[in-house]
């Protein structure tokens, strides 16, 4: 055969000892499973807008799909499934009053378990024709969100509700450390009376340094990225469904997180050893 001559099908299924008919039907199965990916990544894509091609590849992974990331890369280059941009992030702090604030513990804290560090903020949420106000609690150790309240109103009442939720479905033991900014419903009577009375340790950023509090601020460019600019709500009772259907339903139980091994923060707390069962355990043994 001259130099530079293309090889024939015919040559090539006698090289590589490949019928005619296989040569083909590997191409087809080749083929349709190319298509069959770039469909598991536009589906992801769309019900994951802000998700990057890492996130992307470990859902699809967690599906059963063997797949390289600079393979779900490249469909997403040449679909155009970029994800969204996320808006600037408005804090609603206000650290101007006389009362009391607490040092920063949470800063050398080693986290080890659910219910050793909770971290708590608030952020405001745009209706048609006014804004309403989300107060959440978060455990640091899982990224879950074990408590939340959105009303009309910044009172620190709104903040309560939240922490209120939190400890009725979580009762920690004492020595928790609870962590905030210094906003005004952080450390007003009500709130840290009901701290105090569940024998929980205050914690509180330095005025003006949002980094003291990552946790909660990624959180909720998460929230505003993946449900609030998405949603137009017409009132407070449909923002508090809807917002409540996103945290309980999908950031808790199916949202992948890179600090969590790609697992939702429910899955994530299922996959640790139960600390009564080590006790037992460690009980037997003695």
């Amino acid at each position: 055969m001259k130099a530079g001559t293309p090889l024939t099908i015919r040559r090539m299924c006698a090289l590589t000892r490949v019928s005619r008919a296989g040569f083909y039907r590997r191409g087809v199965i080749s083929e349709a499973a190319s298509v069959e990916l770039r469909d598991h990544v536009q589906r992801v894509a769309l019900e994951w807008p802000t998700y990057g091609s890492r996130r992307i590849t470990a859902e699809l992974r967690r599906g059963g799909l063997s797949v390289n990331r600079k393979r779900v890369q490249r469909l997403m280059r040449e679909d155009n499934l970029l994800c969204l941009r996320k808006r600037k992030f408005v804090t609603t702090t206000d650290s101007a009053h006389g009362l009391q604030v607490y040092p920063n513990l949470a800063a050398a804290l080693v986290v080890s378990g659910i219910n050793q560090l909770w971290r708590a903020d608030i952020t405001y949420i745009r209706l048609l024709e006014e804004f309403v106000y989300l107060a959440v609690v978060l455990d640091a150790f899982s990224r879950r969100a074990i408590g939340w309240a959105l009303e009309s109103t910044l009172e620190a009442r709104l903040a309560v509700v939240a922490l209120e939720m939190a400890f009725a479905r979580r009762r920690p033991a004492p020595g928790l450390v609870h962590h905030s900014d210094q906003g005004v419903q952080y450390a007003s009577h009500d709130y840290v009376a009901l701290l105090e009375t569940h024998q929980v340790r205050i914690s509180m950023s330095r005025r003006g340094n949002p980094w003291d509090n990552a946790t909660c601020e990624s959180f909720m460019k998460t929230l505003k990225c993946e449900e609030v600019y998405r949603s137009e709500y017409r009132n407070l009772t449909e923002a508090r469904a809807r917002i409540g259907e996103f945290l309980e339903e999908v950031y808790n139980q199916k949202r992948l997180h890179s600090s969590l091994g790609y697992c939702p923060p429910a899955e994530f707390e299922r996959q640790q050893p139960s600390p009564v069962l080590a006790v037992v355990v460690a009980q037997e043994v003695v």
